[in-house]
């Protein structure tokens, strides 16, 4: 088959028979390097899958149109050119207006799209036995699972040899995008590369595994383009060549901090916060969505005294951030629904436990908590239980001048010697900033912008921090 030269053995992504998981219905994330032959793979195997097994129903999703048409229609690799002599054989058709590719054994690859959320209502009859999902990271996490709870096999008669193999999905996608939090999540975290692990029944009870996408395994790229790696090696910072050759899932190439923020120059150990020093706290609110508080300490440019014993200095108005609480139930971009006097208590609770706790005084928060409905509002509630907040920044152009800001106090942090503020985070800060912060994809369309639909709550949270106007320490050192 012309353009058939990706040499990944589909039969060593999935459960064989025999197996401890003989006859599962399985989800594989082939994930990784830019370049890894990724969508080659999932046409390929529509494709050959759909020639031996009759009746089969293949779908295969990109997040949009234009992006389905381009990766999977056109050029030397595209349908159309793989399947050229079969239609000429008129042993398969395409039929464009539909998006649909037909064999005369009837089965069926359906080449689908779904933007937005409420678009998945589409599919809510689909029989799938295949799912194939290109750049998953650009798909939320509801819009895989409904489409995941369309894959049965229904009436279906697998063939024996194949019936190990399906129900099933695979995905193929680099690192970053909307998604890149909770498909980090679900997969790479989940274990070994290539382990095989059954989920709970609350995730679908399928059995899942992780697949590392490297250059090396698109040798067609490397026969017909040698240079290729070399432009790779030209892109300058060494995190995004990291990124791009080897799919590192804690690199993103093209966020919004991809170039500004290094885990081994923001991330510190703690260390005792001087006494002049300010201490207050931040707050972004969610619900069904996950909340943000963090708690940060701004430097007057005192001294403090490191876990090693050194002192160090920084930069009046240098940020640090020394605790937070995450509010989600452990899965990405979820909230844990707790009501505001609830967070109220909790906060109140950690800060007694804190050594610097009583010194904290009010930070700025989201705005939406001061809304008043039927006569009472989010932050009057928290305040009965002695939490009070500030408002936030939300002038118009605060968001693009907050991005902007933490990307100057980022950058700051890496100079040597700092000569501006800075922004620091404290290693503990694990679930919000650690795992969030720093994978925070672009908008597609205003690239000084976050992407809304991303985990983006401790950005938020952070944002409304970096702009706040301090009344005990002055921050004249930004220019906004």
């Amino acid at each position: 088959m012309a353009g058939a030269a990706l040499e990944l053995d589909l039969g060593e992504m999935h459960p064989r028979q025999g197996d401890a998981f003989d006859s599962e219905a399985t989800e594989i994330l082939y994930g990784g390097a830019a370049g890894g032959g990724k969508s080659h793979l999932l046409r390929l195997a529509a494709i050959l899958w759909c020639m031996m097994i009759p009746g089969l129903q293949v779908y295969l999703f990109r997040r949009t149109f234009p992006d389905l048409w381009k990766n999977h229609m056109e050029g030397p690799s595209g349908f159309p050119a793989l399947l050229a002599p079969l239609m000429a054989a008129k042993r398969v058709s395409i039929n464009l207006s539909d998006g649909v590719v037909a064999f005369p054994n009837g089965s069926k690859i359906f080449l689908c799209h779904c933007q937005h959320e409420k678009d998945v209502i589409k599919y809510q009859g689909a029989e799938i036995h295949l799912l194939l999902m290109d750049e998953l990271t650009h798909f939320t996490q509801k819009i895989y699972r409904f489409l995941r709870g369309r894959v049965r096999l229904g009436g279906l008669k697998v063939p024996a040899e194949y019936k190990h193999l399906f129900p099933r999905i695979i995905c193929g996608s680099n690192p970053g995008g909307v998604g890149h939090n909770w498909v980090k999540s679900s997969w790479v975290d989940m274990g070994a590369p290539m382990a095989i692990v059954r989920m709970d029944k609350k995730e679908g009870g399928m059995l899942r595994q992780y697949v590392p996408a490297l250059l090396d395994d698109n040798p067609t790229l490397k026969e017909n383009d040698p240079d290729y790696e070399d432009r790779l090696e030209g892109l300058g910072d060494p995190n995004l060549v990291k990124a791009m050759k080897t799919g590192d899932w804690n690199i993103v190439s093209g966020g919004m901090f991809d170039d500004a923020y290094s885990s081994t120059v923001h991330e510190l150990t703690p260390f005792p916060i001087p006494f002049s020093w300010r201490i207050d706290r931040a707050f972004d609110w969610g619900s069904s969505k996950p909340f943000s508080v963090g708690w940060w300490a701004e430097s007057d440019g005192t001294e403090a005294t490191l876990p090693d014993g050194r002192k160090k200095a920084w930069p009046k108005g240098t940020l640090f951030r020394i605790a937070e609480w995450y509010g989600w139930n452990g899965q990405a971009n979820e909230g844990c629904k707790m009501l505001a006097v609830e967070v109220a208590k909790g906060i109140k609770d950690r800060e007694k436990d804190y050594p610097w706790g009583i010194r904290v005084q009010p930070g700025p928060a989201d705005n939406s908590i001061f809304d008043a409905e039927n006569g009472v509002c989010i932050a009057d509630d928290m305040l009965k239980h002695g939490v009070r907040w500030e408002r936030s920044d939300k002038s118009p152009g605060s968001r693009k001048t907050g991005w902007e800001a933490m990307r100057k106090m980022f950058k700051a942090a890496k100079q040597h010697p700092m000569e501006e503020p800075g922004l620091f985070v404290f290693n503990n800060c694990r679930d919000g900033f650690i795992r969030t912060v720093p994978v925070l994809p672009r908008d597609d369309r205003k690239t000084e912008d976050v992407d809304t639909d991303a985990e983006d709550h401790t950005g938020d949270e952070v944002r409304y921090r970096c702009l706040a106007v301090r009344k005990t320490a002055a921050f004249h050192a930004i220019n906004f």
